[in-house]
């Protein structure tokens, strides 16, 4: 396992939601607080950036290259990337929240090109536990398929595509959990607690899965990334020299480069964060799979 090494010069306040897209060989992620969506090539070593309208929470790769879908604070959107930083947005669904400051934060596709995407409260003082889970295909945003998260996280699929993955990084909660994923009807079933991480340093922020099925998560406030097993064992611990990872993805020509976005703490000088905010990269030793795209776009459209 390699040491981990910042990429770029961006420092993003919020970054979350790094996808590797294989057909540009090109890293994807977000600044939420920013409202950013950022793309950096590492033949170039280029970051390009395009400002929208509202927070950004997380985005999916579509079969079109520079075509991105982003769940944003208001809905789910089509965003065209232009030449930077020109972007054109087409909402594909509006989300009624239950309560106001909400946005959606974590989300991943599945192998069938869905998108499962949750909300939260933005304020995580509050400790509402209004954050929802929904899933967008050809019928449009689903009703909630999960209630009663405060800071839902670390969603992912095991390759079997068998097992959905989903977390709450509420300091209040701090746990994973593992349901039977229906790959045809894209039902959950049999929650079961796959992993509390309340007797372990940070908390469950966002995941990503591994050829060999083990569950990879950020440790936010512990500068750490976690591997598990399918059964919810601890094998590794690998370091990142920040506080605050958020999110990892694996990439690169042979997807064996693991990405970690991270966050800026609030006592962090915005003006010289230093490495905070920083995406990083390490090779973990293992290989992850190519990140699903989201295919099921609306029948209205």
């Amino acid at each position: 396992m390699s040491t981990a090494k910042a990429i770029a010069s961006s420092r993003d306040r919020v970054g979350e939601c790094p996808v590797w897209s294989v057909a540009e060989n090109a890293l994807y992620w977000v600044d939420i607080e920013g409202k950013q969506i950022r793309r950096w090539s590492p033949a170039s070593d280029a970051v390009q950036s395009w400002t929208l309208p509202e927070r950004v929470g997380c985005i999916a790769l579509t079969p079109a290259v520079g075509r991105i879908v982003a769940a944003m604070e208001t809905g789910v959107y089509v965003v065209q990337l232009g030449e930077a930083p020109a972007v054109q947005l087409d909402c594909l669904a509006a989300v009624t929240h239950p309560a106001p400051g909400m946005r959606f934060n974590d989300g991943r596709c599945d192998a069938q090109g869905r998108f499962w995407i949750s909300t939260m409260v933005m304020d995580m003082g509050l400790a509402s536990p209004l954050g929802c889970l929904y899933c967008l295909d050809e019928i449009g945003l689903s009703p909630a398929r999960l209630d009663g998260l405060i800071t839902p996280n670390g969603l992912a699929f095991s390759p079997d595509g068998a097992t959905a993955y989903v977390s709450d990084s509420h300091p209040s909660v701090q746990k994973i959990w593992a349901f039977d994923f229906d790959a045809v009807s894209g039902e959950l079933a049999h929650r079961r607690l796959f992993v509390d991480m309340q007797p372990l340093p940070g908390r469950p922020d966002g995941a990503a899965v591994d050829a060999e099925g083990c569950y990879w998560i950020c440790a936010n406030d512990a500068g750490l990334v976690h591997r598990f097993d399918p059964q919810g064992q601890l094998l590794a611990s690998l370091e990142v020299p920040v506080a605050k990872p958020s999110m990892c993805a694996f990439g690169g020509a042979n997807l064996d480069v693991l990405y970690v976005a991270s966050i800026q703490p609030g006592t962090v000088d915005p003006a010289a964060p230093g490495l905070n905010g920083a995406v990083f990269a390490l090779q973990p030793g293992v290989r992850g799979l190519p990140e699903p795209v989201f295919s099921r776009f609306p029948m209205s459209l």
